[in-house]
């Protein structure tokens, strides 16, 4: 690879993971080339995207980014995998797909970048442990219909209570009738 890819591959990198909401990288020294192919798969399927790409160009598509706190996770065989528009997603969909490397001890996540900050192994695995952005509008949405359902509650209240006393009285005079 000659200067000029090494340029054009360093400013494809950087565009890449500065627009990434999640970035973690891993090492996958002991992972074979047919699990490394299913694993690009599963994540491109999802538009989670798999890249290996040597330390010295990933330092330098970092630098003088906020993403520059991973540079000491840059050692050995280090793969970056990028979310896509839902980094919550990416994180729960690559705990599934790594599972059964991880088991293995073949694929070892060593850290991340998330919501601004730099994140150890640990940190990636509760990323993967928040909601879902479906399950959060979930949450919103019956946070949103609780008052109004509660407010309703509180008008029907009288009302019902009108009822029922009625119901009572009638009871007691039919009771009396008797």
């Amino acid at each position: 690879m000659n200067r000029a890819q090494k340029a054009e591959l360093v400013e494809e990198l950087h565009q890449q993971i500065t627009t990434a909401p999640l970035v973690v990288l891993a090492d996958y020294r002991r992972i074979t080339v047919p699990e490394i192919t299913e694993l690009r798969q599963v994540l491109a399927g999802q538009g989670v995207t798999y890249r290996v790409v040597k330390n010295t160009l990933t330092r330098r598509a970092i630098e003088g980014t906020a993403l520059e706190g991973l540079g000491p996770h840059l050692a050995g065989m280090t793969s970056i995998i990028m979310s896509g528009e839902d980094p919550i997603a990416a994180a729960k969909l690559l705990r599934e797909a790594t599972k059964g490397l991880k088991k293995g001890e073949h694929f070892e996540v060593k850290g991340g970048f998330f919501d601004g900050d730099t994140i150890d192994a640990a940190m990636v695995e509760k990323v993967a442990d928040l909601p879902s952005k479906e399950e959060l509008l979930a949450m919103l949405l019956r946070t949103i219909q609780e008052g109004p359902r509660q407010v309703l509650g509180v008008i029907q209240g009288p009302a019902r209570d009108l009822v029922n006393l009625l119901k009572n009285y009638e009871n007691k005079l039919s009771e009396g009738a008797e």
